[in-house]
């Protein structure tokens, strides 16, 4: 929705602009006035010094034969052509980038990442005041009478030597002899650091809309200093003291300067470690699990937290924008998408089923979908004991590994609550057999293969609103330390939206932004025909272009596959797409026959969208699909044997027929 506004403002600005720009040069031209709307130019037509000056004008043929008029009104009208053309072709800009995701030759940051140099001249004067503390320390074995430093209980045990290389980052003169006397007189190399600048915000590394499709341009996140570590550098221990304003939250600290200091530290480490290289992080705040995980975490006492640096992981990490700035790869680049992704075996997609049983239809399109892109990654499905075991053979027999878990509640939920049991989701990281899992919620479709997601970090996702991701598909690092942590963090995290998605959220602010397409959401923001048609046209366009497609609202498993029964109910309309409730049927009808049975309608599920049809035809609905004949074989089929009659169901119909029966939208 964001985005229609952000263009849809520009269109204004634009023809607003190009108005005002004629108007003012006819102004100061000619002397008449250019109203802005029809009744002050109606008034202004009517005005006696209007009419007295161009009745002037047109009764003296001295004024008309004025040479310097004839030029004037000439540069004028060429301008006003030339204006003219420039704002049609910025209409033309602006339709293309509201519609422009359909068709192969659009865009997706194709421009390669490039950084200044943190050693540049222009960017490294460490007399500047916008310098944190930073600086070179002399020499010498005569530092005496120092007390110890911060930190030192913890290193006792990783033995870094009589001498150890050690750099500092936002460590004050004081502390670093301390450092210089545990060294034994070794000067340590302290790292000055440019300021971010001081007026940039949360919101402008992590902005709810960027261009992806890259029509007003190529995004760009803002300039973040990084220390500047000279070739040949090599140290033993990075020590960083990083602020910390909630010691509550787990690494939840949406604060840029922190940010910037964190990348720093891991980016000192990337450049001057070897093989053993620490990294003590001094924080009353847990660092974020996805710049510092948990499982390199050796030792943790009050505020020190020292880890032994997998640099490998941390450069790939280090590689991806420092926000959700831009995006973090692009499908339209070969190179990228063609990229290792390491070890095939210890890689999977990985969905979920629990409380709700009806999800398991989609669990088996979603499999089928995704062998039907290529992919031959493995398929982990986790089910709770709700889970009927007919219903496990059928997600074993589409292709799923099945693992029963124990629902995790969410203790903020509501008894019998969509969201109630949402927490079970956590148990994502005691995958840790495996090194890295794509998550797919059942209600999504794969239409192009996404193997290209196993290359990228935690957590990678694609937007969902204001700074935070959506976890409808997620890149994610088993680990049993983050299960614990996401555990104990229970009680003292708040959700934004009182489920899973804003609780990850909070544990995980630093994330890697995904184009849209791989999880396109199913829903139209505005009462738009043009984004009705285009939309539709994404849906259903063959070869796809979108490589996911989430299904919002009523999910199609639960319509007849006439048409998307979100039609019946207005609130619901949002959510309609009938050629996206095609391709969704044009999948489940691809399974072999023993698959579609787990697909079959409950007798409550058929009474309840009879129910909903008879509702919208006497609101006498505008789209009249409830005039349409169902001849949805499964009408005729008994998924409970015993009871089958749904239309006796329906006359004796007295509770809203939505209650339990439709999906909410997700």
């Amino acid at each position: 929705m964001v985005e229609g506004w952000l263009v849809l403002w520009k269109v204004l600005s634009w023809l607003r602009f190009e108005w005002d720009f004629i108007c003012v040069l006819v102004e100061v031209e000619s002397g008449v006035v250019c109203c802005r709307d029809v009744e002050s130019r109606k008034e202004h037509h009517r005005s006696g010094p209007w009419r007295e000056r161009w009745t002037s004008i047109f009764a003296d043929p001295r004024k008309l034969k004025q040479p310097h008029k004839r030029p004037q009104r000439a540069f004028i009208l060429a301008l006003g052509l030339v204006a003219s053309l420039f704002l049609l072709a910025r209409v033309c800009m602006c339709t293309q980038s509201l519609f422009g995701l359909l068709g192969a030759k659009h865009r997706v940051s194709t421009r390669p990442r490039v950084r200044p140099d943190p050693c540049s001249v222009e960017l490294l004067d460490t007399a500047s005041e916008e310098f944190l503390v930073g600086g070179s320390l002399s020499g010498g074995e005569g530092v005496k009478g120092v007390k110890q430093p911060q930190g030192v209980s913890v290193l006792e045990s990783i033995g870094l030597g009589q001498k150890p290389r050690i750099g500092l980052l936002n460590i004050d003169r004081e502390e670093a002899l301390r450092w210089q006397q545990y060294a034994h007189g070794r000067p340590p190399l302290s790292f000055p650091l440019a300021r971010v600048n001081q007026s940039l915000g949360w919101s402008d590394f992590y902005p709810e809309w960027i261009d992806e499709e890259e029509i007003f341009g190529t995004p760009e996140c803002p300039f973040m200093p990084f220390p500047c570590v000279h070739p040949g550098t090599e140290l033993d221990l990075v020590i960083a003291r990083i602020p910390c304003q909630n010691s509550i939250e787990s690494g939840g600290e949406r604060n840029v300067e922190r940010l910037q200091l964190l990348l720093s530290a891991a980016n000192i480490a990337t450049q001057a470690g070897n093989e053993a290289m620490h990294v003590l992080i001094v924080s009353e705040c847990r660092p974020p699990l996805n710049i510092f995980p948990c499982g390199e975490l050796l030792e943790h006492r009050e505020s020190l937290w020292l880890y032994r640096v997998n640099l490998a992981n941390m450069r790939s990490r280090l590689a991806l924008p420092v926000g959700s700035c831009e995006l973090s790869l692009s499908i339209n680049w070969p190179e990228q998408l063609a990229a290792k992704t390491g070890n095939e075996r210890r890689q999977a997609y990985v969905s979920m089923v629990h409380t709700d049983s009806s999800y398991v239809c989609g669990a088996i399109v979603l499999a089928h979908s995704i062998r039907l892109s290529g992919s031959t990654r493995d398929l982990v499905m986790l089910v709770d004991a709700s889970i009927h075991p007919d219903q496990r053979q059928g997600l074993e027999e589409a292709g799923w590994k099945v693992r029963v878990i124990e629902r995790i509640r969410n203790p903020y939920a509501e008894k019998d609550r969509y969201n109630e049991w949402n927490y079970s989701k956590f148990r994502l990281w005691q995958l840790t057999e495996y090194d890295k899992i794509v998550f797919i919620d059942s209600d999504l479709l794969v239409l192009r293969n996404i193997d290209f997601l196993f290359q990228l970090p935690e957590i990678s996702a694609t937007g969902n609103d204001v700074h935070r991701f959506n976890s409808g598909v997620m890149v994610i690092e088993p680990s049993n330390c983050t299960f614990q942590i996401l555990m104990d963090q229970i009680l003292e995290t708040t959700s934004y939206n009182g489920g899973d998605q804003g609780y990850l959220n909070e544990i995980f602010p630093w994330w890697h932004r995904l184009p849209k397409r791989v999880n396109f959401l199913k829903h139209f923001w505005s009462n738009d025909t043009e984004e009705l048609t285009t939309k539709t046209e994404l849906f259903s366009a063959d070869p796809p272009v979108l490589y996911v497609l989430h299904y919002l609202g009523m999910k199609p498993w639960v319509c007849f596959r006439d048409y998307d029964c979100n039609w019946n109910l207005e609130e619901q309309h949002k959510y309609a797409s009938d050629l996206a409730h095609a391709t969704w049927y044009r999948i489940h009808d691809s399974m072999p026959v023993t698959l579609q049975r787990q697909c079959w309608l409950k007798t409550l599920t058929k009474a309840a969208r009879e129910v909903e049809r008879r509702q919208a035809e006497a609101d006498n609905y505008s789209d009249e699909h409830w005039k349409i004949k169902i001849k949805d074989p499964r009408l005729k089929q008994c998924a409970t044997p015993g009871n089958c009659d749904w239309q006796d169901m329906i006359l004796h119909w007295d509770v809203s027929p939505s209650k339990n029966t439709t999906a909410s939208a997700s």
